[in-house]
């Protein structure tokens, strides 16, 4: 047993990002709110872009206010964009000075970094404290995601110096958090038999989950409502949520689309995302949809399920390649809970493995239009078997619960962190 097992944890929660960014409103408060009902002190610190400019005084104390309501303490520094390198840089020591700070002055006894920037925080932060544990939650592969992407050259300096700081930060911290199955045998093979790797430090895989009651809105009286107002009443609707371009492969979604419309000329897209419609609206015309074929628009989180309702099939194309098998795609969990089966293609994360065992939607292999034709006519069969819809849900309840599995991990993970061998 550890000595330095605590009566209690404050952890201080290390976050890179702005707090209205919907990654963050998504993916770490719903996860915080989770760690709070296992009598863990949340605090939480972001880097929020032109601070000055977005945030009044008021706006800052009012956020605050709302956030302790909900057990959070919640604190933020300016996020500093250029030049990258030694904006980051800034950054990190900035948010190490404030961690340290919290470690002496709050009790804080466990950092807990989201992705890498965030640890070369905590781990500068926590430099001497035998008494501090660091969570590295892993969010993707980032050196590779940065030469996968094109920003920087495969084996070039920059991507050397990072991999040195990235192992470095492997080896100190005390516990972490990978997104995938796929991610954790490549970094932590040992972990498979009881969840701790070699250092019995423990390792979960928490994929990007959803809290399923938002979920229920996706519903038949929902579905009525949105087909009606859309003028989509009998029609066939394949779904997309997300971003365009970039890793998510825009031409190809539109192709599958296309085929789609080919198989029955009733086929209706609906492209729901934050990015300029003309990213794919002009694909879709070039692919012989007329305007009454489709519809990009922009939703608020909390109308994405009963939108999700009026779908009869979800789509998901993210560009294959290595940083990308630590991906998990929320809008997966998203078309599960709503009881939508997906059209995915293999390559990322643990998606293609998932949705085959499940049996909850069709895999694309190769982009092209045989293999589109294929899986259209998977997904046709798919869609006359009654129980589809409760099996898609059920796989959500099964793998992407926020109460039931990421909450549940997370508490595991810090009850076993102190528990760790030194």
């Amino acid at each position: 047993m550890n000595d330095y097992l605590p009566d209690f944890m404050h952890t201080l929660y290390l976050c890179y990002f702005g707090l209205r960014e919907p990654l963050v409103q998504t993916q770490v408060l719903p996860y915080l709110q989770q760690l709070r009902d296992d009598d863990v002190k949340i605090s939480l610190l972001t880097f929020e872009p032109d601070f000055k400019q977005k945030w009044s005084t008021d706006e800052v104390e009012r956020q605050r206010n709302e956030l302790c309501s909900q057990g959070i303490d919640w604190y933020c520094l300016p996020y500093h964009k250029k030049p990258s390198v030694p904006a980051t840089f800034y950054d990190v020591i900035a948010g190490a000075r404030f961690a340290r700070q919290m470690i002496l002055r709050n009790g804080v006894n466990v950092l807990h970094a989201r992705s890498h920037v965030p640890a070369m925080m905590g781990a500068v932060a926590k430099a001497g404290k035998r008494d501090v544990k660091m969570i590295f939650d892993i969010r993707g592969f980032m050196p590779e995601e940065y030469v996968d992407a094109g920003v920087w050259r495969a084996n070039g300096k920059l991507y050397q110096t990072v991999k040195r700081v990235e192992r470095r930060l492997l080896k100190n911290a005390d516990a972490f958090v990978v997104l995938t199955e796929k991610a954790r045998e490549i970094l932590f093979p040992e972990s498979a038999k009881n969840g701790f790797d070699k250092l019995n430090r423990p390792i979960e895989v928490i994929p990007c989950c959803v809290d399923l009651k938002k979920f229920e809105a996706a519903n038949d009286q929902a579905r009525r409502e949105i087909r009606e107002k859309l003028c989509i009443t009998n029609r066939r609707v394949i779904v997309y949520v997300g971003a365009l371009g970039g890793w998510y492969l825009t031409d190809e979604m539109a192709d599958l689309m296309a085929a789609a419309k080919k198989r029955d000329s009733q086929t209706f897209a609906l492209v729901l995302t934050q990015s300029p419609a003309e990213m794919i609206r002009q694909l879709l015309i070039k692919r012989e949809f007329a305007e009454t074929d489709f519809l990009v628009t922009k939703v608020s989180p909390e109308e994405i399920p009963r939108y999700l309702s009026a779908a009869d099939v979800a789509l998901s194309f993210i560009k294959p390649c290595y940083s990308k098998l630590s991906s998990s795609p929320t809008k997966i969990a998203e078309y599960l809970a709503a009881g939508l089966p997906i059209i995915s293609n293999g390559g990322v994360g643990d998606v293609a493995e998932m949705i085959e065992a499940d049996q909850v939607g069709a895999i694309v292999r190769d982009f092209n239009q045989e293999e589109y034709s294929m899986v259209l006519q998977k997904i046709e069969k798919l869609s006359g078997e009654k129980d589809l819809a409760e099996r898609c849900r059920q796989s959500a309840r099964r793998r992407f619960s926020l109460q039931n599995v990421g909450g549940e991990k997370y508490r595991r993970l810090y009850r076993n962190l102190f528990e760790s061998n030194d």
